[in-house]
């Protein structure tokens, strides 16, 4: 094991993981604001990819390709959130439709075929995989992703402190008083789940152009992802979120975590197809954690309750 390699491979597994945040983030609002299990995220992340390499390779600019994956993604939400609302299917149950439908859709978007190549060398891509090392800073991938990130933290920061955005937040928090006070939540869970899914689409346009193409199955296992970098960003920056533009911040900072968690043990030798094993492991660790806490402390504080008695 050369430590060199490990080193060398961190900065694209930061990339890699600021461009995962921007995922994360969308989870979030479901996950924690709406309180919603929305597995339209596995489809809606390859949604947003598909749209915005079909769009560059039609000739559009980068920007209104990524404009368009959001908006793609958007449309994803109001399908599961129409699924959820107006047909009374429980929210697992309508992302997963969602999610099986859009399977089909990419394939279209993609003109059938399973992926799609979109070449650095040919358009002028935001990020890649190749602007990692030896540019600009200003092109760096990193820093590219970075901004995009704060930029959003504070467009969510703004919206939810409108009406609108604590109607969702109330809705999340406790449905039945949110309707006792006039709000309209089947109006809240549907805006909350569009948002959510045109911040998936639009990490999942960056992600394509980031390792140059868009695949039907890029998606798969995405919400695992998401919810590892929730759980993870909670779990070790939760007694320092103190607001909630801090608290999406931590969301971003856990999957970067987690993409270095991955990088060394890679680097440790762990085979590729186990990936998707070690995903669920940590996300697993880290859910269980708050509750062995509570656990020990309660099990700390008995055991010197009764030595004092």
């Amino acid at each position: 094991m050369n430590i060199s390699s490990l080193i060398n491979s961190l900065p694209g597994a930061c990339a890699q993981g600021l461009i995962w945040g921007i995922m994360a983030i969308g989870v979030y609002i479901t996950y924690k604001i709406l309180d919603l299990a929305d597995l339209t995220v596995d489809g809606t992340m390859c949604t947003g990819g598909a749209v915005c390499v079909m769009m560059i390779m039609a000739g559009f600019p980068v920007p209104v390709a990524l404009a368009g994956a959001f908006g793609a993604g958007m449309l994803a939400g109001l399908a599961t959130g129409i699924f959820h609302t107006v047909m009374g299917i429980p929210a697992i149950l309508a992302g997963i439709l969602s999610q099986l439908g859009l399977y089909s859709v990419n394939l279209r978007i993609m003109g059938s075929k399973a992926n799609q190549a979109v070449s650095v060398d040919k358009y002028d891509l935001l990020v890649s995989l190749r602007y990692i090392k030896n540019v600009a800073f200003y092109k760096n991938t990193i820093f590219v992703a970075a901004v995009f990130i704060v930029v959003i933290i504070a467009l969510l920061y703004w919206f939810f402190g409108t009406e609108l955005g604590c109607s969702i937040r109330a809705t999340g928090s406790n449905p039945n008083m949110s309707r006792a006070q006039g709000i309209n939540t089947n109006v809240s869970k549907i805006i909350g789940l569009m948002l959510s899914n045109g911040i998936v689409a639009l990490s999942s346009g960056m992600y394509a152009q980031y390792q140059g193409f868009a695949d039907v199955n890029m998606g798969r296992g995405a919400i695992v992802i998401g919810l590892a970098a929730v759980i993870i960003g909670d779990v070790l920056f939760g007694k320092f979120a103190r607001n909630f533009a801090a608290k999406l911040l931590a969301v971003a900072v856990g999957a970067i975590v987690y993409y270095l968690v991955l990088q060394i043990v890679l680097w440790l030798g762990l085979n590729t197809n186990d990936l998707k094993l070690l995903s669920a492991l940590v996300v697993a660790v880290f859910l269980a954690l708050p509750t062995m806490k509570k656990q020990y402390f309660q099990k700390k504080t008995s055991k010197g309750g009764a030595g004092r008695a």
